[in-house]
């Protein structure tokens, strides 16, 4: 199946919204009653996933957006190497979703990996990619690909920017 990522848009179907369900509640209602409303007030930038074949239907999204964490948060072997700055420029994905009929058949990865693309080609200076892990299955999925957790809010993991232009050039 050939993917196509395209952003949230107005005539994103509401119906294509309303028939995706990806089993998390909390992820489920934020596609069908929140994103459009975050991309609109600038809050997040929504991206879909669908089929070429059948671009009605939506088989996985992700939101991110701009943020940033206080320097302290990261190792000292980390934030040595950095600007002494209070707070750290970062890219937060808040939300990753994939379809109930998809789920274990690498959309995720391909989700994921379209985020760290579209982060690196942004001009927006960050050093820090961070994700909020809705729980511990999606915390562990993050750990394969290299990302950390961080100590202090371990369902919250990291990776620099370096790490980042590596995971997609590999």
């Amino acid at each position: 199946m050939k993917l196509h990522f395209s952003l949230l848009t107005e005539d994103a179907g509401k119906a294509d919204r309303q028939n995706f369900s990806c089993g998390t509640p909390e992820l489920d209602a934020y596609l069908h009653r929140q994103a459009g409303q975050d991309m609109a007030r600038g809050f997040a930038t929504v991206v879909l996933a669908r089929a070429m074949d059948e671009p009605a239907g939506i088989l996985g999204y992700y939101a991110f957006s701009a943020a940033s964490i206080p320097i302290v948060s990261l190792p000292e072997k980390t934030s040595g190497k950095m600007p002494r700055y209070r707070n750290v420029p970062t890219i937060l994905l808040g939300r990753l979703a994939v379809a109930l009929t998809l789920q274990s058949q690498r959309l995720g990865s391909l989700l994921l990996f379209d985020a760290l693309k579209r982060a690196c080609a942004s001009e927006i200076a960050w050093a820090i990619f961070m994700v909020d892990a809705k729980n511990e299955r999606a915390a562990m999925f993050y750990e394969k690909f290299g990302f950390l957790r961080f100590r202090h809010a371990p369902d919250s993991l990291w990776i620099t920017r370096k790490q980042t232009q590596s995971l997609i050039h590999a």
